[in-house]
């Protein structure tokens, strides 16, 4: 297969992109020239996706699978329909689990669960997105496929603050300073490794199948929060000096941290994966988390660079311990 990427070199995606050129796929990615692509056997096309007039060697292809990494609002969503309409045989939005129901009625999220998050902006556009490419696909059967992944990680730690792509909570469980866990951290939650993910969604590349569909693709291992911290800090070879904080105080305190807490991780959240199985017949995940946080932290500590410190994420983590220990 002929396959295009924009994006594909980030954190859920690079995995996907190497595993694309294991399987034998030709696989071109979309990159603005500015920094190496570290995907060895990919073809690099240059240009800017949001820049029309730098797209004139994209232009001059067809492709059987366009996956899109990286488009976010619904004005991305027009500009990939006028860009791919008759261009590809398959069509992939790279979308959001956040987008289910906020707060849910019902605790096991299946692809049917609805769509409402009124909470975030971020999960809001990606709603949006996919109110596009359905309509797409009804009225002129443009061919799309969404994939809603959940907390995926690889070389960003999935802890709810001061992590992802910062190293704050790391820094701190490392120094045995105060974390903050959201609530009492008995609620459950899912992270998937990368490259856990990948296979499930190699397997809807070229499927026509797929076609009009949308998939979530997520570990089937369920945590607690309290689990997810203390693992990290197993990892570490430390302990985790846990506070436990509602989540509705720390949005009070740092409303900055509520669409990531209150719209996505502040309740429990169990996801049914049958239908990513039934489609990918041999899809299984294989990482646990404990040993995924292991190989994600010895990539953060290869390199002095990859060890981000955000001195604001610092600062509001403080602010909220400050006016936490008031009420005590």
């Amino acid at each position: 297969m002929k396959v295009l990427f924009i994006g594909g070199t980030g954190n859920i995606s690079s995995p996907s992109s190497r595993l694309a050129v294991s399987k034998g796929m030709e696989l071109y990615l979309l990159n603005r020239g500015k920094s190496k692509v570290d995907i060895a056997g990919a073809h690099s096309i240059i240009g800017d996706i949001n820049k029309p007039a730098s797209l004139s060697e994209l232009k001059k292809h067809e492709w059987d699978v366009v996956v899109n990494w990286i488009a976010f609002t619904p004005a991305d969503i027009e500009r990939d329909l006028e860009l791919f309409r008759g261009k590809t045989k398959q069509y992939i939005f790279i979308s959001s689990a956040s987008c289910y129901q906020t707060p849910l009625t019902y605790p096991v999220i299946t692809e049917s669960t609805p769509l409402r998050n009124n909470l975030w902006d971020y999960s809001n556009n990606k709603i949006r997105c996919e109110e596009l490419l359905t309509k797409a696909y009804q009225e002129q059967g443009f061919p799309m496929t969404i994939v809603r992944p959940s907390h995926t990680y690889n070389t960003m730690t999935p802890l709810a603050i001061g992590g992802f792509d910062k190293y704050n909570t790391i820094d701190r469980i490392l120094k045995g300073k105060e974390i903050i866990v959201h609530g009492d951290g008995t609620s459950l939650w899912t992270v998937t490794h990368a490259d856990d993910f990948a296979k499930g969604f190699l397997g809807l590349l070229g499927l026509t199948t797929a076609i009009g569909h949308a998939f979530h693709i997520t570990s089937d291992e369920v945590l607690s929060w309290n689990m997810i911290y203390k693992i990290t800090a197993e990892a570490l070879g430390k302990e985790a000096n846990i506070v436990h904080i509602a989540s509705d105080f720390i949005c009070q305190i740092e409303p900055s941290f509520t669409g990531s807490l209150l719209a996505d991780k502040s309740e429990s959240v169990l996801f049914d994966n049958t239908k990513i199985k039934t489609f990918v017949p041999g899809f299984k995940v294989t990482i646990p988390y404990s040993e995924g946080i292991k190989r994600t932290l010895k990539w953060l500590q290869e390199k002095p660079e990859r060890q981000w410190i955000d001195p604001d994420t610092e600062a509001k983590i403080e602010n909220v311990l400050r006016a936490y220990r008031k009420l005590a």
